[in-house]
């Protein structure tokens, strides 16, 4: 155990690397560190996203000592290879934390000593990790999974938009590599001016997201719901860009059989007889047992930079319904679901409409065969830590990941 001080607050940080597993033969491989903010007890696709890699790196490439560095109430190593920073929780923000300290976070990239650095966002944990990749003369990656000016935008006024893109387009542009989960994605990295550019899709465990998990019976009668339901699901944080008011208000103007679960989305949602809202699931089991038991997904995000959970409702054998642009729309077409024309509440009520005229259980059979066909992790990860070993041997020219 060893204690270094913090220059800008005097803090001590403690790690002990002992606590960090070595795992085998890694001498022949390198030292991996993803670092985020996007890390919480209630997170969604990010933190799935990382623990998926996890498992699949000890699972398929045991040469990579993976760290994960993240928010938490203490600065502290943990045995698992979970290092936490401190930072402050945020207010009503479902256990996210703000990092606040730069030089904190930054020194304990540092006194890890990666050979390369993957940063989930371009605010404390981003610039700290460009910080000490280039202390450490390391290559350090950004995967790109949140669009910040939009969302400013959404959240503050069209007013925050320009500077905010401004700032995170000034960030991307030093990464050593940057990574974009879809072409909506990659495509407004190019009109920030990001020219080292990878476009992959995420994955899904289609082991634990499966049609055999199914027990439509056991939650209708969990929810009260009748045997000739047309049951739709969302899975997500409540957030404001998630646009739960259109999916509200699409089952509301279809009425009759027609009903939507959310499932930890429906926190601000008000009474509605046809929405029924369930707290967030922490059981990875019992939320893919969930989703496999509802009709079809729905979601509403047209600027959504991927939606992790249409992945793993295609993969549990459910159909979607989901906007005609960003990233859901490159991830569903006819076969395998419905887009709408438009995102609001009656643009969502015409395709769910449509989608129900059709041969659901056809559709199914389709969205499930294109989740096992090209949405398994290994696809994602086997060209990721390509991509690392290119930077690592110090070749910079993009490669050609598109799903």
């Amino acid at each position: 155990m060893f204690d270094v001080v913090a220059p800008a607050d005097g803090n001590l940080i403690r790690l002990d690397p002992a606590e960090t597993p070595i795992l085998p033969g890694e001498a022949a491989g390198f030292h991996l560190i993803d670092t985020t903010m996007m890390y919480a007890p209630k997170s969604g696709g990010v933190k799935r996203y990382l623990l998926a890699k996890r498992a699949w790196l000890n699972a398929r490439r045991p040469d990579v000592r993976h760290t994960l560095v993240v928010p938490g109430a203490r600065t502290e190593a943990e045995a698992d290879g979970l290092v936490s920073v401190a930072a402050t929780r945020l207010p009503f923000g479902d256990g996210y934390r703000m990092p606040a300290s730069l030089t904190k976070w930054e020194t304990v990239l540092r006194l890890l000593e990666p050979d390369i650095i993957e940063a989930g966002d371009v605010f404390v944990p981003g610039h700290a990790a460009l910080e000490a990749g280039e202390a450490l003369g390391v290559p350090v990656v950004g995967f790109c999974h949140t669009d910040a000016a939009t969302l400013a935008a959404l959240h503050f006024g069209e007013w925050a938009e320009a500077p905010t893109f401004n700032f995170w387009a000034q960030a991307y542009q030093r990464f050593d590599h940057v990574v974009a989960p879809s072409q909506h994605m990659a495509n407004r990295l190019r009109e920030a001016g990001v020219e080292r550019l990878t476009v992959q899709q995420l994955g899904v465990d289609t082991e634990l997201f499966h049609p055999s998990r199914a027990d439509r019976n056991k939650l209708l009668k969990k929810l009260g719901l009748a045997s000739d339901t047309r049951l739709l699901v969302f899975a997500g944080r409540p957030a404001r860009e998630k646009n739960i008011e259109s999916m509200v208000a699409a089952v509301e103007a279809l009425g009759g059989p027609y009903k939507l679960l959310l499932i930890g989305a429906g926190k601000d949602v008000g009474y509605s007889p046809n929405v029924i809202c369930l707290d967030f699931e922490r059981d990875p089991v019992k939320l893919a047992g969930m989703i496999a038991s509802c009709d079809a997904c729905l979601h509403a995000n047209e600027n959504e930079i991927f939606g992790l959970v249409v992945l793993e409702a295609m993969a549990a054998g459910l159909p979607v319904v989901g906007p005609s642009r960003g990233g859901v729309s490159e991830l569903i077409d006819e076969t395998v679901g419905q887009r709408a024309a438009t995102a609001d509440g009656p643009g969502l009520a015409a395709a769910i409409e449509a989608l129900f005229a059709r041969d659901v259980a056809e559709l199914s059979v389709a969205a499930r065969r294109r989740a096992e066909t090209r949405h398994g992790w290994d696809t994602t990860f086997e060209a990721l830590t390509r991509l690392y070993g290119q930077l690592l041997i110090g070749r910079q020219s993009p490669l050609a990941l598109s799903a």
